[in-house]
């Protein structure tokens, strides 16, 4: 049995460095079960990897938990303290992939670990290749979007008494744009 040919127009091997001014990296959670507040991390770098065959590609990214903002401020203080990220103790959230693998026609699965408060989890984002282009300068550039939905207790983020009006599940979106790395 042969393995189908996976095409996506103008695909491009090699290392590519997360752009994080033209990236995005943000969630959404309920608020006492009638609101949705949204909210980004500033601060975040990472690494794709394209191989020849799309399905060995990889995967490898860092948010500093610090740079959390929902454009309230005392709000962010309170998700930045030991109730839930502890970022004095756990300054980075990390995701390693361990797989790819295909979702239909031109969308994709990645699986992989992402560590929160010093919790590792396995998780599996829908991911979309949104396009192999060229930058102004000439520079070949990736865009990608990606999103997942995870438990916030799996991760030991309980809230302390405020926990109770934020939704456990948080959805996560992140919309990036990568170049390639020179050699």
């Amino acid at each position: 049995m042969s393995t189908p040919t996976i095409n996506i127009p103008g695909y491009v091997v090699g290392t590519w460095t997360i752009d994080p001014i033209h990236s995005d990296v943000s969630f959404t959670v309920r608020h006492l079960g009638v609101a949705k507040v949204r909210g980004q991390f500033n601060t975040f770098a990472g690494e794709i990897v394209t191989a020849e065959d799309p399905l060995k590609s990889s995967v490898t990214a860092t948010i500093d938990a610090g740079s959390f903002h929902t454009r309230q401020e005392q709000r962010d203080n309170h998700v930045k303290s030991e109730d839930f990220l502890h970022v004095a103790d756990h300054p980075e959230i990390k995701f390693v992939s361990s797989g790819i693998r295909q979702d239909g026609g031109e969308n994709f699965l990645l699986d992989g670990t992402l560590t929160i408060r010093g919790e590792s989890k396995p998780v599996t984002l829908a991911l979309e290749i949104n396009g192999f282009g060229q930058g102004p300068d000439g520079k070949p550039l990736v865009g990608i979007s990606a999103t997942t939905q995870i438990s916030r207790k799996d991760f030991g983020v309980h809230g302390g008494a405020a926990g109770a009006a934020v939704s456990d599940k948080i959805q996560i979106t992140l919309e990036i744009e990568a170049g390639l790395k020179s050699e």
